[in-house]
């Protein structure tokens, strides 16, 4: 049977993939491209779209439709030390969202001259002239090759080195359990994760989530939640489900990879990723424009490497001073300082709506 030959291959039908492939196929509709990923999985995500990933949608002309809004919108975020027992208010703008549909709506922007298989990638092998792609629909041959296929990328681990830092995320939907929470909480427990957990309202439901280090994940986790109900003075009840995967967390320069011969990375396979809040849909959807753009003019894979790397260094050295974001808010010490004064806090008046933690 005859291998089915594209000029670039990509792996990873999130932001990133997505729009990669929309921008390329519209503009160079010759090239045969091909997307590969698990289309009717949901990914895990807390379902947050920060101002950086709405000012990106802004960039590229989008509006959201409603089917992918979920209940409730947030205007704040309460930020919780577990071990100060300290809670402070702070105003932050986020739109939340159902991720699947978010996906889906990416996706269904992909011209038709795109192929989209819904499949994992298992394998990827270098040859002559290209690179020969094995999934579980099938194997394919291209010229290029994409890797948008997050912290877990096959592609970054084939061809590149891993990231110096990745956790375990691992979150669970509760179903509403009869008091009021804050539409959004960041909790901190030093004692289980050197990184933030998170509480998010939905319309049908609640989500305790947070990053742990990979040993004794599952454990850590179990012990933040009881720390958290002790706090609550109440149980989130028994959990509907249970999500985890991988989350990059990168820490140095050398942590960010965009390209080598015919391979590039987009997205958090690229370690395009905030190492502070964890936000990634904004780099993920601006690398795949800048890619594809450096293909659009580009006539060799050298002026396309340049091109890359030159549009996408701003977006490093912005997730770069994340890092030192990073380290002023998980540090039990900074973290002290800045909760117990107060700093840019908002004071929260007494009336209807959430309570607080």
């Amino acid at each position: 049977m005859e291998t089915a030959s594209f000029d670039v291959a990509v792996i990873g039908s999130g932001p990133s993939g997505a729009t990669f492939v929309r921008e390329l196929a519209r503009s160079a509709p010759s090239r045969k491209i091909l997307l590969i990923g698990r289309f009717s999985k949901e990914k895990m995500c807390g379902g947050l779209l920060a101002p950086d990933a709405q000012k990106a949608l802004a960039r590229f002309n989008l509006t959201l439709p409603k089917n992918v809004l979920s209940d409730p919108q947030i205007f704040a975020v309460e930020t919780v030390d577990l071990s100060l027992k300290t809670t402070r208010l702070y105003q932050r703008h986020y739109l939340n969202m159902k991720r699947k549909a978010f996906d889906d709506w990416l996706v269904s922007m992909i011209p038709e001259s795109v192929t989209l298989i819904d499949a994992d990638c298992t394998a990827i092998v270098r040859e002559e002239g290209g690179f020969r792609i094995q999934t579980n629909a099938g194997t394919f041959f291209s010229a290029y090759l994409i890797g948008a296929d997050g912290a877990n990328s096959i592609v970054r681990s084939t061809f590149f080195p891993k990231l110096s830092k990745q956790y375990v995320s691992i979150q669970q939907w509760f179903d509403p359990i009869g008091r009021s929470f804050p539409a959004y909480a960041c909790i901190f427990d030093p004692s289980t994760s050197d990184s933030c957990s998170w509480i998010i309202q939905k319309e049908d439901g609640l989500i305790f989530g947070g990053a742990f280090p990979k040993r004794d994940c599952r454990k850590r986790y179990e012990t933040q939640k009881r720390n958290l109900e002790t706090k609550l003075h109440c149980s989130l009840g028994t959990p509907r489900r249970t999500e985890a995967c991988l989350l990059s967390s990168p820490r140095k320069p050398t942590d960010f990879r965009l390209a080598k011969g015919s391979v590039f990375l987009i997205g958090e396979a690229a370690g395009l990723i905030s190492s502070s809040s964890f936000e990634g849909i904004s780099s993920a959807m601006l690398s795949g424009k800048h890619l594809a753009d450096a293909f659009s003019c580009g006539k060799n894979d050298r002026i396309i490497r340049r091109k890359y790397r030159i549009s996408v260094a701003p977006l490093i050295l912005k997730l770069y001073l994340k890092i030192g974001k990073r380290f002023v808010l998980c540090s039990p010490l900074l973290r002290k300082l800045i909760l117990l004064t107060g700093l840019k806090s908002i004071r929260r008046y007494p009336g209807p709506g959430s309570s607080g933690i």
